[in-house]
């Protein structure tokens, strides 16, 4: 008996802007009860056999041709949802990419033993535990109490969450998202938890379990194997779990019926996608909520100038707020006052004699932790005579030390130049420009005999330290937590989180100095943070909210400022990478759309064929800028052009 809706629609992988589209496709009458909406098949495309997705089955076929036929179904599982489907449509359109593109970041592919492996009804449990009251964690902050109950009762409020630091772990951002997650089951509902890096995705799995028991959530990261990934996501697509917590590919995670989205750290260069579309965390939980009607709970230590810009158009309402400043630790900034009549020259030194003595009397207390911008041991060096940085004679790449002997190498293209001349004043040697992690460790084991000096960074990032007098160097990003927290923290080189050319570069100077503040201990249990190196020309806000801790005046004033100059986010922007044949084609495939600013185009940095340029346009045409480019990218790819146009939404890229 022939097939009673004959037609398969697929969402064929072929790679080509232009044809990110269903194609029809007879379904034989074998695999009639195999081809159902959202499973893998295979057909035959331009000659060859090539993956898809079947979207959807109809009776009757718009194209009037002769249609071929489906080659086989590769897995009876349904892994691509409509809810899935929908999003991808959703973010491909906001980021001017493709439904496929979006489709590999959110499945991962498929193996076929973990299919087999996990049984496909989910196991019978009895209900979530769920509280008599608040947690305590949440009844602490203003309107924290009232965001978590209406979750509970399945309501769908939406949060920008400023958390506290210096808390014990049973009152810490950790044991936050997972009494957010309960809230949730507690209401019928799942959730999606999304953090930045592997050591947060620890600290909430194990609040998680503690909270909701073993086996009622599962974890998704990329450091995960092949099998135990798709495990996993198995697992919550057959409903076995309706808690993911994860990295950024668990945003996108099937969980029946969702209840709340929540990511940590909006600031985190880790949520943005570095794969096409590009596209951030933020943007892809946001457009879940709506699509879904979930609950949103974006938190952090500080609020980005996108969640305040969220929040100023009321997609999100504030919870928590102004911390005590007895909770949070003292602040101290090297060379200010009295210290720099004292100490003279040593006030602007790379350890400042300030910090050497706020760690001497700190150790006699507990851990220690000293924060370093850079990794490596001389990231950076410069002439000796006149400060120029040095660069390498080759390809005019920067000079750096990889340890304390062997000679300096160019750190794009490794090669050791003999000798070293200044073309600027002709001078032959070279001094440090910037110290990194290894040599500051260097520098503090000979300041500190007899204590143990331990590093996190690159190669080697730890999880946890004892509290136990120790020094501990890490790179912003990597610092352990230490168990009671540190006696004090010192931020070096302040300047070089400042000094970056970044529309960005003070607002992420505030997150990792209030990331790794906030792992000290509160100013009432003696908790100290020195910071070291920042500039004194003038009063810098960045410094001002840290000794303040006020993160939110701070990201006031950015937004105002931004505000002033039409700079994103109170503006739409995209960053384009364009042939430079092609930019003609890009001003005017977008000139039409009112209100739309080019800036550029600029020559892309070792790259002479492409250009660079930045879009602006208000937020209310950002939809018609986006699906211009889209068409401009599907004209390329129709034309077999050689290099496409390269689009990155809400990016503005290095100033």
């Amino acid at each position: 008996m022939p097939p009673s809706q004959p037609v398969a629609r697929v969402l064929v992988d072929t790679g080509l802007v232009h044809l990110d589209r269903p194609f029809e496709y007879l379904v034989p009458e074998e695999l009639d009860e195999t081809a159902r909406p959202g499973v893998r098949v295979k057909v035959r495309f331009a000659g060859r056999d090539r993956p898809g997705y079947l979207v959807e089955r109809v009776e009757e076929p718009e194209h009037s041709g002769k249609l071929a036929a489906l080659r086989t179904v590769v897995s009876e599982e349904p892994v691509l949802t409509p809810a899935v489907l929908e999003l991808a449509r959703r973010i491909a359109g906001e980021q001017a990419g493709t439904v496929m593109d979006v489709l590999r970041l959110a499945i991962p592919p498929r193996h076929a033993r973990a299919e087999k492996a996990l049984p496909a009804d989910p196991p019978e449990e009895g209900p979530p535990p769920s509280p008599a009251r608040v947690p305590s964690v949440w009844s602490g902050y203003r309107a924290g109490a009232a965001w978590w109950s209406r979750v509970a009762k399945g309501e769908s409020p939406r949060a920008a969450w400023l958390a506290a630091p210096s808390r014990p772990p049973e009152e810490d951002w950790p044991r936050a998202l997972a009494e957010a997650g309960r809230a949730a089951l507690a209401s019928g509902r799942g959730s999606v938890l999304v953090v930045p890096d592997q050591r947060d995705v620890a600290r909430v799995d194990a609040e998680l379990t503690r909270v909701l028991g073993a086996g009622r959530h599962v974890s998704l990261t990329a450091g995960q194997g092949p099998q135990a990934r798709y495990t996993a996501w198995l697992k919550v697509l057959r409903g076995h779990v309706r808690v993911v917590l994860g990295t950024r590919a668990a945003a996108y995670a099937p969980v029946h019926d969702l209840g709340l989205v929540a990511w940590w750290d909006d600031g985190d260069d880790s949520h943005t996608e570095p794969r096409a579309p590009y596209p951030h965390v933020r943007d892809v939980l946001t457009a879940r909520a709506d699509l879904e009607g979930a609950a949103l709970l974006a938190g952090g230590l500080t609020v980005s100038t996108d969640v305040a810009a969220l929040v100023s158009a009321g997609g999100a309402h504030p919870v928590g707020g102004a911390i005590p400043r007895p909770e949070a630790p003292r602040v101290l900034v090297a060379g200010e006052g009295a210290e720099l009549e004292r100490d003279g020259p040593g006030a602007r030194a790379h350890l400042p004699s300030s910090a050497h003595r706020a760690a001497s009397r700190a150790l006699a207390e507990g851990p220690v932790l000293i924060q370093v911008p850079r990794r490596g041991y001389l990231p950076a060096m410069s002439c000796a005579t006149c400060r120029r940085p040095a660069r390498c004679p080759e390809c005019s790449g920067p000079l750096a030390l990889a340890g304390p002997s062997g000679p300096p190498r160019c750190r794009w293209c490794g090669r050791a130049p003999e000798g070293f001349r200044c073309p600027e004043c002709n001078g032959t040697r070279l001094r440090a420009g910037i110290i990194g992690a290894r040599r500051t460790a260097e520098e503090i084991g000979r300041s500190f005999p007899g204590f143990p000096v331990l590093t996190s960074g690159a190669g080697e990032v730890l999880e946890v330290v004892g509290s136990d007098p120790a020094i501990v160097v890490a790179t912003p990003g990597a610092e352990p937590v230490a168990e009671g927290g540190y006696a004090a923290a010192l931020l070096l080189d302040a300047w070089a989180s400042l000094d970056r050319p970044d529309l960005r570069a003070g607002e992420e100077a505030v997150r990792r100095w209030f990331a790794a503040a906030a792992l000290a201990r509160s100013w009432r249990d003696g908790g100290v943070v020195v910071l070291c190196g920042a500039p004194t020309h003038a009063t810098i806000p960045a410094v001002e909210a840290l000794v303040r801790w006020d993160p939110q005046w701070f990201v006031g004033r950015e937004v105002a400022e931004r505000a002033e100059l039409g700079l994103p986010p109170v503006t739409w922007c995209a960053e384009v990478i364009a042939p430079r044949r092609q930019v003609g084609q890009l001003e005017a495939a977008v000139g039409s759309v009112d209100g739309v600013q080019l800036l550029g185009p600029l020559p892309l940095e070792g790259d002479e064929g492409r250009r660079r340029v930045i879009l602006k346009a208000p937020h209310e045409a950002g939809d018609r800028v986006a699906e211009a480019l889209g068409q401009l990218r599907a004209g390329e790819s129709a034309r077999k052009a050689e290099q496409l146009t390269s689009v990155k939404v809400g990016h503005l890229g290095p100033l």
